[in-house]
């Protein structure tokens, strides 16, 4: 889908919640799974994302690339409604982000997942957290259990369920959380660079799993240095530098010269921090 959809029809925010002059409760599509329209947003008066327009659709396995400091975390942010636009609108699953409030469709693994290191809990009961959502802070039943033992047994830690998290690799705990995720029965799935600090192994073996809950009908939102990884597995890439310089199918990104121009030099194909 190209960047630069239609605009909806906008209405004037009356919220007083921030100082911002927000204009993103307007009317979404609602087939779309996140929509952005003329979105602007910066922590002081500079910009960190300019006049961004895209939309995701159901089943889509999207990737968004940029240089350190491009804005691709506040562009996760704001399509997640965790920030709001200063200009434009944004929606998820229909509804104006900051307003979405089903977590059960939304599963995030974030770079890293450095908190899980001092867990002091089981890859069960990381996985467990994702009924939450659906049944509170009370006992599972026989279903929640099952949907569990399900997750565990899609990412291959069937085994590693009674192990702590703090006993696991760098890739299993990123596939312990991905089963969190799956056992909330989520839509969409976002990842922030997932595989940083992922041994080489690993990380192919995280985005065959990848591949597979995409081709499952899981919507793949990932944020990834790895351009390598991106140009193998992702579908369509979005190259941002605070504007948006590319957002199509990725054979065509590799054959453009978006990433040079974003990156400001030329950029390899075959991996690594870019």
């Amino acid at each position: 889908m190209s960047a630069n959809q239609s605009p909806p029809t906008t209405t004037a925010d009356d919220d007083t919640e921030t100082d911002h002059d927000h204009r993103d409760d307007a009317a979404p599509s609602t087939d779309a799974v996140v929509e952005l329209t003329d979105v602007d947003f910066g922590y002081t008066s500079t910009p960190v994302v300019e006049d961004i327009s895209l939309r995701i659709d159901a089943g889509e396995y999207v990737a968004v690339v940029g240089p350190n400091g491009s804005g691709k975390s506040t562009l996760m942010k704001l399509m997640l409604g965790l920030l709001r636009p200063d200009a434009g609108s944004a929606s998820i699953f229909g509804e104006p982000s900051h307003r979405f409030d089903d977590g059960s469709r939304i599963g995030y693994v974030a770079q890293h997942a450095s908190a899980s290191k001092e867990m002091p809990i089981t890859v069960r009961e990381v996985v467990k957290m994702g009924r939450f959502p659906h049944v509170g802070f009370g006992r599972l039943g026989n279903e929640d259990w099952a949907i569990v033992h399900d997750a565990l047994e899609t990412v291959g830690m069937s085994a590693f369920a009674d192990r702590r998290v703090t006993q696991l690799s760098g890739g299993q705990r990123q596939r312990a959380f991905i089963a969190r995720a799956l056992a909330s029965e989520a839509d969409l799935l976002v990842l922030d660079e997932p595989t940083v600090g992922v041994d080489v192994e690993s990380v192919e073996a995280f985005y065959d799993l990848l591949d597979s809950l995409n081709g499952a009908g899981i919507t793949v939102l990932l944020i990834e240095h790895d351009l390598g990884a991106v140009t193998e597995h992702a579908d369509r890439v979005v190259c941002l530098n605070r504007e948006i310089y590319f957002d199509g199918p990725t054979d065509e990104f590799v054959e453009s010269d978006a990433l040079a121009r974003a990156f400001g030099t030329a950029a390899n194909f075959l991996g690594g921090d870019a």
